[in-house]
């Protein structure tokens, strides 16, 4: 009877994980990254064209909060974010939607997934009450590594941590590539012209973002073997960098223009993604 009762008591955990309100919330987180998405890849693309703009989380926030109803768009974005956190623990902790969603591995990574998108919620969050919580992440990224680079073993950790965010930014960039999101899509529901722009976006978008965090890693390695905090960049000197290459600004155009696109991409994930 005891067994019984545990396993009713999981199952209704289970379907609570999968309700209505919590599809809601990740529908809502996945428009909210969206959103930073586009905002961020528009500021770099003013960057590339000769801006002075902050192409991170902080810049998109400033750049909502000087539009009408800007508080309030913050706070939605903010509250979004926080449901993403919640729908990926819930996944983490009861199993995600599809045959594979109860495997270890995938439950590790949306445990990740709950922290990452957590701690920017409360960025968010913070910054909508006036609080100092989303400043430059080039100085986020450069104070987090020199308290790192001051830990024993702190390059070993920095260079892992590097590694680890670069082998991550080449698996999104591969899988956006392969196509890999068709599985969480209700495909038979979308129609075709539907599924053609998503695979557009998909691609685009998810190949930009996989270089991106490819390229920040490498920063954070960079970091490691000189000992130098200053060689870790965050988002905005990150982005920057590509139009120090010989391709000049126009990299940085292909780079922020798929960022935007992925953003689009966020929010037809809000629309068709399974949940």
């Amino acid at each position: 009877m005891g067994t019984f009762a545990i396993t009713r008591s999981r199952r209704a955990a289970r379907r609570a994980a999968r309700s209505s309100p919590m599809a809601a919330a990740a529908r809502w987180g996945l428009a909210a990254r969206g959103a930073l998405y586009l905002l961020i890849g528009a500021l770099a693309l003013r960057i590339a064209f000769g801006g002075e703009e902050q192409a991170d989380r902080g810049g998109a926030l400033r750049e909502l909060a000087g539009r009408p109803f800007g508080g309030f768009l913050i706070w939605a974005v903010g509250i979004g974010l926080a449901g993403m956190a919640l729908w990926r623990l819930s996944e983490a902790v009861f199993g995600a939607a599809g045959p594979a969603g109860h495997k270890k591995r995938q439950r590790a990574l949306s445990g990740a997934r709950c922290v990452f998108y957590a701690v920017i919620a409360f960025s968010v969050l913070s910054f909508a009450v006036g609080e100092a919580g989303s400043g430059s992440s080039d100085e986020q990224s450069q104070d987090v590594t020199a308290d790192a680079l001051g830990l024993p073993g702190g390059r070993l950790l920095v260079a892992g941590a590097g590694l680890a965010i670069a082998g991550a930014g080449v698996l999104i960039g591969v899988r956006a590539a392969l196509r890999k999101y068709h599985k969480h899509l209700k495909r038979s529901e979308m129609p075709r012209g539907a599924r053609r722009t998503v695979d557009v976006l998909g691609v685009s978008g998810g190949v930009a973002r996989g270089a991106f965090f490819a390229v920040a890693g490498g920063f954070a390695v960079q970091a490691a073997a000189d000992y130098d905090p200053d060689q870790a960049k965050g988002m905005d000197d990150t982005l920057r960098t590509f139009a120090q290459t010989p391709a000049g600004p126009w990299l940085l155009v292909a780079m922020a223009t798929g960022l935007v696109l992925f953003g689009l991409f966020s929010f037809a994930l809000a629309r068709w993604r399974r949940v």
